[in-house]
């Protein structure tokens, strides 16, 4: 779980990589940071005009560079992609949403639509690319293929302010940390990747201090770092990971002061 620093992009072992929620934030980040000649991305978003611009950037340094434009709750759609993308030695689940309370409660509507997209569309891109990672032989990493999904820190702490995100991200984080040592006999490992505050369009409208923030390309450094060394689970910063831990073995009713999430 230590903070490292990333090696070159050029230097990672994957010849193919897939990215979801490539258009902003983490996403394209971490799109940018795989561009490199010889590589092929496959990246998907929901905003075409946004896609097409790191597309654009990543082709830029020298990536091949295919796009696709859908929703990650659409499961079709996903296992059409990545049935479609040939072999893939890296994917990445990065696609999230957020309602947050704004010091109400999150609708009805906002909490089935968090749990779609964090939990079951991260799961409708990592089950198919399991698959076909099962039926692919070894990479020049030595392993079949690399699925990460991006959790949070958040899933450590049962905050009032953004129940369905904390609870969404805690279910994925758990389900690829249990589900990770049979892949890992079956020659695919799995990746939990738990951030602390990035600044995305998702925490542009959080209205309280947000400790330890950083920029998503450091983030995206991070994240490739710890897939690259292994690590089942990658979490940064290790500060606000110690305080979200701290925080959870306080009572529960004490937890009802915390910030809230502006409401979307």
């Amino acid at each position: 779980m230590s903070e490292s620093h990333a090696a070159p992009a050029a230097t990672l072992p994957w010849r193919s990589a897939a990215v979801t929620g490539a258009s902003s934030g983490i996403g394209a980040a971490l799109a940018r940071a795989l561009a490199v000649p010889g590589r092929v991305l496959h990246l998907a978003g929901r905003d075409p005009g946004r896609l097409a611009a790191v597309a654009t950037a990543c082709r830029a340094a020298g990536a091949e560079v295919r796009e696709a434009t859908f929703d990650v709750r659409d499961a079709a759609a996903c296992e059409a992609w990545i049935d479609g993308a040939g072999r893939l030695d890296l994917v990445v689940a990065n696609a999230g949403t957020s309602a947050g309370t704004g010091d109400g409660r999150e609708s009805p509507a906002q909490v089935r639509e968090v749990f779609a997209v964090n939990l079951d569309g991260a799961l409708n891109v990592m089950l198919p690319a399991i698959e076909a990672m099962r039926a692919q032989g070894p990479g020049t990493d030595g392993v079949r293929g690399r699925v990460a999904g991006i959790a949070s820190i958040a899933a450590f702490l049962a905050s009032p302010g953004a129940p369905a995100y904390c609870a969404s991200k805690a279910a994925l984080q758990r389900w690829i940390e249990a589900s990770e040592p049979v892949l890992r006999r079956e020659g695919v490992r799995l990746h939990a990747v738990c951030p602390g505050f990035v600044r995305t369009p998702m925490t542009a409208r959080n209205r309280f201090p947000m400790p330890f923030l950083m920029e998503a390309e450091e983030a995206a450094r991070r994240t490739l770092a710890g897939i690259a060394a292994g690590r089942v689970r990658i979490v940064f910063p290790r500060a606000t990971y110690a305080a979200a831990r701290a925080a959870g073995l306080v009572p529960v009713g004490w937890l009802g002061g915390m910030p809230a999430k502006a409401a979307r």
